[in-house]
């Protein structure tokens, strides 16, 4: 994979995504959209990935949109704006529906379009001295795109008032409100997604995935006769498999399981 304004690592079947325009505090265009969606499209389909940390490189984590990107969707006509957006709101789903888990590693400043990201994955962790910004809202725009994985990161109160106060709020507050699931000295950072990256790699790979697919599709359903069907049909399903299988023959047996790393 070769990309622009991306940089991609895998070592020890842990993937690292790095937002790669320092200059610019990381901010995205349409370049970055691109290569987003096309990276973890192809991460999602590597088997010997097994988890995914989005990363930035310089201060800031995400700055949001770039201002030379946001000067062009000045003059676009209403159907260029909305294929724009599309492109945004896809490169935003690709990350959250990736069957590999994805760690946010936000070592710095996370606005807008930033948050958004962060939201998309499944785990954050955040250096303590990290501010994040929903700023739309000053610039007489909508946090719209990244809203269904910001609410259902921070919650539908908080996003109420972050969306229309567009306030700044620090690590801490990330943590309070569960945006964040960590916060850290910025020079504990790395060993804590090191931490966090290790126990998802020596976890059975088809149920950290499948796990990740319980969550999206039970979250918010009503607890009736369907639902118990369906998590029922999950786990006899799971328990039939290869791994559901090898999983329990090596507690018994106490000794490793077999995908776990040497």
């Amino acid at each position: 994979m070769e990309f622009t304004t991306l940089t991609v690592t895998i070592a020890r079947h842990v993937a690292t995504v790095t937002l790669n325009r320092p200059d610019v505090r990381n901010a995205f265009n349409e370049t970055v959209i691109a290569e987003l969606t096309g990276a973890f499209r192809a991460l999602g389909d590597m088997d010997e990935v097994r988890a995914i940390v989005l990363a930035g490189n310089g201060p800031a984590f995400c700055a949001g949109a770039d201002l030379n990107w946001m000067k062009k969707m000045a003059g676009y006509s209403n159907d260029e704006n909305r294929a724009d957006a599309l492109a945004l709101a896809q490169m935003l789903h690709t990350i959250w529906s990736c069957p590999r888990p994805i760690i946010a590693r936000i070592q710095g400043d996370t606005y807008a379009g930033g948050v958004g990201l962060a939201a998309a994955c499944d785990i954050a962790v955040a250096a303590d001295h990290a501010h994040f910004c929903l700023s739309e809202a000053r610039l007489g725009l909508l946090p719209a795109t990244i809203s269904p994985y910001v609410i259902r990161a921070m919650g539908e109160q908080a996003s109420r008032r972050y969306f229309i106060t567009a306030e700044r709020f620090d690590a801490a507050e990330a943590l309070r409100l569960g945006f964040v699931h960590a916060v850290v000295p910025a020079d504990a950072l790395d060993a804590k997604v090191t931490e966090i990256a290790s126990a998802l790699v020596g976890n059975s790979p088809n149920a950290v995935r499948e796990s990740k697919r319980l969550v999206q599709e039970v979250a918010g359903r009503p607890v009736d006769n369907d639902l118990l069907a369906d998590t029922a049909d999950r786990i006899a399903a799971i328990r039939a498999s290869d791994e559901g299988r090898e999983g329990v023959r090596a507690f018994l047996e106490k000794r490793s399981p077999a995908w776990k790393p040497a």
